[in-house]
């Protein structure tokens, strides 16, 4: 099919993607094929094998327990291998992988030359090493990957989600919680300083007009604003924001609509920096407050209907899949009867390429330990209506997310010198990658966010209240529309 098919965009509002930076990937994914190889490779072993042949069907789920988690990391090892682009609209140049990046390490050069494309997660590490150096603007070179890396399953990978990622799964306990947002988000309020800017959100901004460049800070205003629209907000109200940050929202909500505002985090140089921010912007003590805890020991301790409004943004996926819907129910209970929350989350598409996985993996390593529950639109929605939450509005911000993150690299690579000299080079290549990489995801659907706004859904909810705030339904015509009528 013809290249003249797939069109460029020249917005100023986001990083547009070169004609090769909108190249599918390798898509070759079939739930009913893994679920007939994952019953199969039992019933083969249990017919095979001397030592378990004579057992029963009790034997044969044994197997099935046991061989289900590899045959799955092995199908996805063969598939990302041999399976095919999802479609060839947009040809890729073909070029020398040294034409996009300089291998310095012999042995790694000895395998990856010419048209021998390098698995990006070998890359990435290799980058992050040392060993490795773009040959020009890391997003630049990225808009490329498919033309010089490619998405496979690796041995390094397999060890990692057997290894790290299952097992934090499983367990995904209150400790593993603590050590994770303490090791992430008490690094260092300067070095999140260097790409968040002066609002210190680290949450998707929103884009209000692509035909201009608007700036972070712009964008995170939009997003204040918006989010306290649909919360409602009335001094009158009791606002819980949980895994509030650096307390921005927490302080903009009390400083501008007078209620009476909570943040909660786990990480101690988060909540010090919140509070001087309220303190900073003349709100007593008494109006807003940041808690240094984690949100449990408020679900815990707090009566039923102890908030009227509460709102987390991107906080959810550090929840983790096991735990997910005990922390929707808790969140459930705090709210008020009346009460609406607003629910940002982050997750990835269900009809996935193996792009998606190698970065999702990537991520989970080396940028978010432990947000495993970054998953699909649906599959959030289920899990709300589970918890007994009705549905009034959602708003897929994913290319918002990208033109945020844009905003993010440009300010880190600014900053390369004050970065190096505190941190090393290593955690500048790092950063670099994720935000370069991350801009490309939530730009193409790889990854998006979904910002949800809910109530509870009950008999007595009155919804008709709702509808001044539901922005979506209030459109702005171009032009005054001519009606139709029968004749």
């Amino acid at each position: 099919m013809s290249a003249s098919k797939v069109k460029v965009t020249s917005y100023p509002a986001i990083a547009n993607a070169p004609l090769v930076g909108l190249a599918e990937g390798n898509g070759t994914f079939h739930n009913l094929h893994l679920a007939g190889l994952v019953l199969f490779v039992p019933w083969l072993l249990k017919r095979l094998l001397p030592l378990v042949n004579r057992g029963g069907f009790k034997t044969y789920i044994f197997l099935l327990l046991l061989t289900g988690l590899p045959t799955t990391l092995a199908y996805w090892m063969v598939m990302s291998r041999i399976g095919s682009r999802k479609n060839e609209k947009v040809q890729l140049p073909g070029k020398n992988i040294e034409e996009y990046i300089t291998i310095k390490d012999p042995e790694l050069k000895k395998l990856y030359n010419g048209k021998q494309k390098i698995p990006m997660q070998v890359f990435h590490d290799a980058y992050f090493d040392g060993k490795i150096d773009f040959n020009g603007d890391v997003l630049e070179i990225m808009e490329h990957r498919h033309d010089w890396a490619k998405f496979v399953m690796t041995w390094s990978l397999l060890k990692y989600v057997l290894t790290v990622l299952i097992p934090d799964v499983i367990t995904h306990s209150r400790q593993q919680d603590s050590d994770q947002v303490t090791e992430h988000y008490d690094r260092g309020n300067d070095f999140y300083s260097w790409f968040l800017g002066p609002r210190m959100i680290y949450t998707s901004g929103v884009v209000l007009n692509p035909d201009v460049k608007e700036t972070l800070e712009q964008l995170q205003d939009n997003k204040l604003a918006i989010v306290c629209s649909k919360l409602n907000l009335k001094p009158e109200d009791r606002l819980l924001d949980i895994g509030c940050g650096w307390g921005t929202l927490t302080a903009y909500a009390a400083k501008n609509f007078g209620c009476d505002a909570t943040g909660v985090t786990l990480a101690k140089n988060q909540s010090e920096f919140g509070s001087n921010r309220i303190q900073e912007n003349g709100i007593s003590s008494d109006k807003a407050r940041i808690l240094c805890c984690d949100f449990r020991e408020i679900a815990e301790q707090k009566p039923s209907g102890s908030y009227t409004k509460i709102v987390s943004l991107e906080m959810a996926e550090h929840v983790g899949i096991r735990r997910y819907q005990t922390f929707l129910r808790q969140v459930y209970d705090l709210l008020d009867d009346d009460g609406i929350f607003v629910f940002q989350v982050a997750g990835f598409r269900q009809c996935w390429q193996y792009e998606d996985l190698i970065w999702g993996l990537f991520m989970n390593k080396y940028i978010f330990p432990g947000a495993d529950a970054s998953c699909s639109l649906g599959w959030v929605i289920n899990q709300l209506e589970k918890a007994n939450f009705e549905v009034k509005n959602i708003d897929v911000l994913g290319v918002h997310y990208s033109a945020t993150l844009y905003r993010w690299y440009e300010n880190w690579l600014s900053n390369h010198d004050e970065i190096v000299a505190k941190y090393g080079d290593r955690w500048y290549r790092v950063w670099a990658f994720f935000l370069a990489s991350a801009v490309i995801a939530s730009r193409q659907g790889s990854a998006s966010v979904f910002q949800i706004t809910l109530h509870k859904n009950l008999n007595a909810y009155h919804r008709i209240e709702g509808v001044r705030s539901h922005a979506s339904i209030h459109v702005k015509l171009e032009k005054e529309p001519e009606y139709v009528f029968a004749v």
